[in-house]
């Protein structure tokens, strides 16, 4: 297997698992094995390792030495640091986003705020996660800072877990207005204003986290 074949195997695996995970399909705090999950997801054992050790290192699995594989608990009080996590570093990739986007990530931002449309239209929170996962790669491809971007994509990752597990539909509308005024003000090219609006993202973000927790 070629290198580049070998990568795209690992990306897939990981895609599958990371969505397994966020969608509650692999249940908080069960545990697996590596062999179950290459027979689950149809695909070979060193891609699942490499995407096993990059959900590790991200802290949604647990690898324990002769016990298997752990799938990190849900507590809700966590959300909230989660979130708190976010901040600063969204609106990083959101100021850096918007003075270097370029033709292409442009539309794919007009393309994640379609989708996201079209899926609180429907009700459809597995969508909406997928349009907000597409908004969040076209996010920090644009900002041209892959330091901020490695520090973003397990955060956003833990917090759809949390929006899958405790908000779901309720929140969708809400939640899409914001995501479209971070889209507008990155399109615009206006770096303050798309900080300004994902800092406002982040605080409907942690008041939904916060009435989790209570």
């Amino acid at each position: 297997m070629t290198e580049a074949v070998q990568e795209s195997a690992t990306r897939r695996a990981y895609r599958v698992l990371e969505r397994m995970i966020v969608t509650l399909e692999l249940a908080p705090a069960s545990v697996t094995t590596e062999g179950a999950l290459i027979e689950r997801i149809g695909l070979g054992r060193t891609p699942v390792r490499e995407a096993i050790q990059r959900l590790a290192w991200e802290g949604l699995l647990e690898v324990r030495a002769r016990a298997g594989l752990a799938v990190a608990p849900l507590h809700a009080s966590d959300w909230v640091k989660i979130i708190d996590a976010r901040r600063g570093v969204e609106a990083v990739l959101a100021r850096s986003a918007a003075r270097h986007a370029t033709r292409d990530t442009a539309q794919r931002f007009h393309d994640a705020a379609l989708s996201m449309r079209k899926a609180v239209i429907s009700g459809n929170v597995f969508a909406f996660l997928q349009a907000d996962k597409a908004l969040d790669e076209a996010m920090a491809d644009a900002s041209d800072n892959p330091y901020a971007a490695l520090a973003a994509a397990p955060l956003q990752t833990h917090s759809r877990r949390f929006w899958y597990r405790y908000q779901a539909e309720s929140g969708l509308a809400a939640a899409a207005d914001r995501h479209m005024a971070l889209i507008k003000a990155v399109l615009d090219g206006d770096g303050e204003a798309a900080a300004a609006e994902s800092d406002r993202l982040m605080a409907l973000l942690r008041s939904y986290a916060e009435d989790a927790a209570r």
